[in-house]
Parts: structure tokens; C-alpha cells; sequence
């Protein structure tokens, strides 16, 4: 399999991990215009299981180190496949309320609140995972100032949402703060998910892996799979019971064009592949590092939000100065948290 051994590289697929991260949400956006997200949601997790697979038997396969794609998922042993099962429960729970809190308060509010809060959890389940492999490879303090810098970010968010004129959107109070609500609640449950598929991977050395671990290619596989299956749990339910608007039929989600269900799948495809780089930079990264970086997702997502989607359009002067503010915050706490891993 591939294998990254450089850090300034890890850190370079790390800023890719943030991208598709934060720019996923689009085509949910995009195909919102003809689309309820409960049917688009069906598209998504099919196009992280396409990708994954895609992934899996190309550079999970043909690389010149490790264990291959094959032998790897043949000797992984049943906890660490268990693990990674519920790691992709777990994140596709949270990332349904994710998608309805972007549905509901659009990407600029949620992606910040969500995905922020997941990031300050989600470095510190991970740093305890390295801390018990022995695989810790950054400077906790740095990473701390940094992380903290993220989360003042997170704030000055809010702070600008709440002070958005009530005439500049047409989303109401009520479903403004459902969705602050869905986005806060997705954020502490997203923030456990990585450090579960991290207890099944040797964080250590992916050349060299211990027997019954699992590399970043089977992990993202397993992971994928996992949340496929899940939501034949989670689907139905948000489709009887949704969040904003009226129950779902399953056969209207056979309505679709191909158009349609095709932006669904790339919206997939997308998290999938910033997923799986998270994986991979992680064997020299560090776990936490990886993940932190990569949750610096809500900038992207923030100025998707803000300047090609408008969900701020008509805002006071003094909101577009806390999002300058919010900007400058995350530019700071993710320069901390690359040096820190140096």
C-alpha cells in the first residue's frame, strides 16, 4: 500500500482532508434545490462506499509497503473490526444531524458549530488513543493553544449568527435555533467516532503493522460498509420522522434523475476521500493532528457559505467583522496545530 513518510506531505493532505471536508455540504446544497437531504442521504453514504473501494484496490493495493488491500482485511481480527463498525455508526448518527442542521441553518452556522466543537473532543479521544499505542507524535501544548484558538473561532460564529438580521435569511428563529441545536448535539457525537477506527489501526509504523491491526485502507473500507449498513437503521426513521417538513416515501428517492442522484454520490466521494487521507497522514501526522487539521473544515465551509451561497447576504457591517475575526482565529489555532506536530 501507499504510505506517507514525509510530514510536510501528511500536513499537505491534511489541508485536502479540510476541503473536502468543508466542501462536501455543496452538493448537498446543490441538489436541495429539487431534493429533500433525507434522499440525498442515500446517494451520499453509496458514494463513500464506491470510493472507498476504489481506494482500497488502487493505492491500497499496489503500493510497495505493508500488508496489501487483500492480505490486510483477511488477518484483521474481530475487535478491530468491531471497532471501526462503531466508529461508522457513530459517525453516520452524527453526521445525519449534521445534514439537517445544514438543511435547517445552512453550512455557514452549522459546519462552524459542529464540526468545532467535534474538533476540540475529537483531538482529545485521540490523544489519549496515541498516548495508549505509544504513537504520540505532537507537542501537546502547542496543540492545545491551537485547538483553543479553534474553538474561539467557533464563538465569534455564533456570536455573528445570532446577530443576523431576521429579514436577511428566510430561515425563522425557531428553525435558527433547531438547527444551532442539531449542529451542537452532532458535534459530541462526531467527536468519538475517529478515535474508534484509531483503536483498530497500528498508529505506530504502517509498514510494519502489529497482526489483527488494520492501515488506513481496509479502515476506511470497514468504515464505509459500516455506515452503509446503518443507515437502513437510521434512513427509514429520518424519513418517517424528519426533522423540518413533511414524511419521506422511499419511492420517491427512485424519482430522482441520474443528474441528481450522481451529485449525491460525489458528495460522498468527496468526504470519503478527505476521510481516508485522514487515515493515511495519521502514521506520521499523529491521530490528533490529522483529525484537528482536518476539522478545520468549517472555514472552508464557512466561506462556501458566505460568499458563493449568500446565507449572510444583508448582514450588518459589524457581522461581517466577526466572520474576518472567526477567519483570523482559525488561520491562527491551524498554523499552531501544524507546528505543533513538527
Amino acid at each position: 500500500m501507499v504510505i506517507v513518510h514525509n510530514y510536510a506531505l501528511a500536513v499537505v493532505l491534511c489541508f485536502v482532508i479540510m476541503l473536502c471536508w468543508g466542501s462536501w455540504g455543496n452538493t448537498q446544497k446543490a441538489a436541495a434545490k429539487s431534493w429533500r437531504y433525507e434522499l440525498f442521504y442515500w446517494d451520499y453514504v453509496i458514494g463513500m462506499v464506491i470510493f472507498a473501494l476504489i481506494l482500497a484496490l488502487t493505492l491500497g493495493t499496489f503500493g510497495p509497503e505493508g500488508r496489501n488491500f487483500f492480505q490486510d482485511i483477511a488477518q484483521a481480527s474481530w475487535s478491530s473490526i468491531l471497532w471501526i463498525v462503531l466508529g461508522g455508526f457513530i459517525f453516520n448518527a452524527s453526521n445525519i444531524l449534521l445534514s439537517a442542521s445544514t438543511s435547517i441553518a445552512g453550512m455557514s452556522v452549522a459546519f462552524p458549530l459542529g464540526c468545532g466543537l467535534a474538533l476540540v473532543l475529537g483531538v482529545i479521544n485521540n490523544l489519549r488513543v496515541e498516548v495508549a499505542q505509544g504513537a504520540l507524535k505532537s507537542n501537546i501544548v502547542l496543540l492545545g493553544i491551537g485547538v483553543a484558538l479553534v474553538v474561539a473561532a467557533v464563538v465569534v460564529n455564533g456570536i455573528a449568527s445570532g446577530k443576523k438580521d431576521a429579514g436577511s435569511s428566510n430561515i425563522s428563529k425557531a428553525d435558527q435555533k433547531k438547527g444551532i441545536i442539531l449542529a451542537l448535539i452532532a458535534g459530541i457525537v462526531m467527536s468519538f467516532f475517529s478515535s474508534f477506527i484509531m483503536r483498530a489501526m497500528d498508529l505506530k509504523d504502517f509498514a510494519n503493522m502489529e497482526a489483527g491491526k488494520v492501515g488506513p485502507y481496509t479502515a476506511i473500507v470497514i468504515f464505509s460498509l459500516a455506515v452503509l449498513l446503518s443507515h437502513f437503521i437510521f434512513g427509514p426513521i429520518i424519513m418517517k420522522k424528519p426533522f423540518v417538513g413533511e414524511p419521506v416515501p422511499m419511492s420517491d428517492y427512485f424519482k430522482g434523475d441520474a443528474k441528481t442522484h450522481i451529485v449525491g454520490m460525489c458528495g460522498g466521494m468527496i468526504w470519503c476521500l478527505g476521510t481516508a487521507l485522514s487515515y493515511i497522514a495519521a502514521g506520521k501526522a499523529g491521530a490528533s493532528v490529522s483529525y484537528a487539521l482536518g476539522q478545520g473544515a468549517p472555514m472552508v465551509a464557512a466561506i462556501w457559505g458566505i460568499f458563493i451561497w449568500k446565507e449572510f447576504k444583508g448582514a450588518k457591517k459589524s457581522v461581517y467583522g466577526l466572520l474576518g475575526l472567526m477567519f483570523a482565529l482559525f488561520i491562527a489555532g491551524l498554523a499552531l496545530i501544524v507546528v505543533s506536530g513538527n
